[in-house]
């Protein structure tokens, strides 16, 4: 397993603002550098079986048009493909939709940075929880990118995904990710008591903590 407070220390994570037809939207925008170059980034972010290793099992067509469906989570339509640039989809679930873009970028030989935008309207659950809601996904995304490419033929396993997550080390990553969000909240405006008592409800969302 991969030092959660090393991997947590190792991604960017930035909100913004950006105003949509529907009305004012936050932009949650995580980040993180891998060490493999941009063909074999693009591959793992992009092709259903090397998907599945590291996030969630998808179907449908992962093509610019085409639609997506993530097992037991959200689905979609992809909008656009620039490969091995950049790819952008709607992201819905629970009734709702929001966007998401995806951009590789190489940095230095054999490295490249894997940045996340997710645009959403602000609503009530933001007003409840803040960025963490969908921050600790992405952030819990990203552990499982680092280890896939540390051992990439490795099969996904949910069982242990599970058990790990209801472990302390798992808690401890969780934590550590809903204190970076806060972070992030504070630094782009957010009242600090505003931005740990919705990191709190996020953290107790996920663990089942009081």
């Amino acid at each position: 397993m991969i030092d959660v407070t090393e991997q947590i220390s190792s991604v960017r994570r930035t909100l913004g603002d950006r105003t949509l037809e529907a009305g004012e939207a936050r932009v949650l925008t995580i980040s993180q550098v891998y060490d493999t170059d941009l063909d074999d980034l693009w591959d793992v972010v992009t092709t259903a079986e090397r998907i599945e290793r590291w996030f969630l099992p998808v179907s449908g067509e992962l093509r610019e048009g085409g639609k997506y469906q993530f097992e037991g989570n959200a689905g979609g339509t992809i909008t656009s493909c620039d490969k091995p640039r950049s790819f952008a989809a709607t992201w819905e679930f629970g009734g709702g939709i929001s966007w998401i873009e995806v951009r590789l970028t190489p940095e230095g030989e054999e490295r490249t940075r894997f940045t996340l935008e997710h645009t959403a309207h602000v609503d009530d659950r933001w007003d409840q929880f803040g960025p963490g809601a969908v921050g600790l996904g992405w952030d819990s995304g990203l552990l499982g990118l680092a280890m896939h490419l540390a051992a990439p033929d490795a099969p996904r396993d949910p069982e242990a995904i599970m058990a790990w997550l209801g472990s302390e080390e798992g808690k401890r990553f969780l934590r550590l990710s809903s204190d970076a969000w806060a972070e992030a909240d504070i630094a782009s405006g957010t009242a600090p008591q505003d931005a740990r008592r919705r990191s709190a409800a996020t953290f107790a969302a996920y663990t089942g903590a009081a």
